[in-house]
């Protein structure tokens, strides 16, 4: 059985079992320590099956260089799962690190399927877009769950017209590597 190579991005102490986790910070769990806005990575081409980002792309420079280098390490096919504060949160602007607010539609600049990446081609790098859930790790009242339900069922009709009454906290991307 061929075991899966699972990076953590800016794992911090929260690693995910069974990854290699790389961070910044000496007093982390990281088993390579390294600043995540420095290219390259550390890391062979297309050696990762999946990469987890949690909450760690909104503090590094520049997304799209960051995506690039995670194109370049995962493998063909291979998954890319990232958790960003949602713009509209206020976890998104209290603390001063962030640098990057995401939406529902951050992400598509990079899926061929989209009309953003056909409109402004940023990047030649790609993915499809295969699901975006709010609030996926956080539990909530009841309030918040039937609206959490409602957002990731209609996720364009709450962005435009409820979000702004009513935001999420979170938002998962899981993005498949297409080369």
């Amino acid at each position: 059985m061929i075991k899966k190579q699972i990076l953590d991005l800016g794992c911090g102490n929260r690693k995910k079992e069974g990854s290699i986790g790389i961070d910044i910070n000496p007093k982390t769990n990281a088993d390579i320590i390294h600043d995540l806005n420095d290219f390259p990575y550390p890391f062979k081409d297309s050696i990762f099956d999946e990469i987890y980002a949690d909450n760690v792309i909104e503090h590094l420079n520049d997304v799209i260089k960051v995506m690039e280098e995670l194109y370049r390490i995962g493998k063909p096919g291979g998954l890319i799962k990232v958790d960003v504060p949602y713009f509209r949160a206020h976890w998104a602007y209290i603390d001063p690190t962030h640098k990057h607010f995401f939406t529902t539609q951050s992400f598509s600049y990079f899926d061929p399927q989209h009309i953003h990446n056909k409109l402004f081609p940023y990047s030649s790098v790609t993915f499809n877009i295969e699901k975006i859930i709010f609030n996926e790790k956080i539990s909530s009242r009841i309030m918040k769950s039937i609206v959490k339900s409602f957002a990731n069922k209609y996720l364009n009709f709450y962005e435009a017209y409820i979000s702004s009454i009513l935001p999420m906290d979170e938002l998962s991307f899981y993005l498949r590597i297409i080369k």
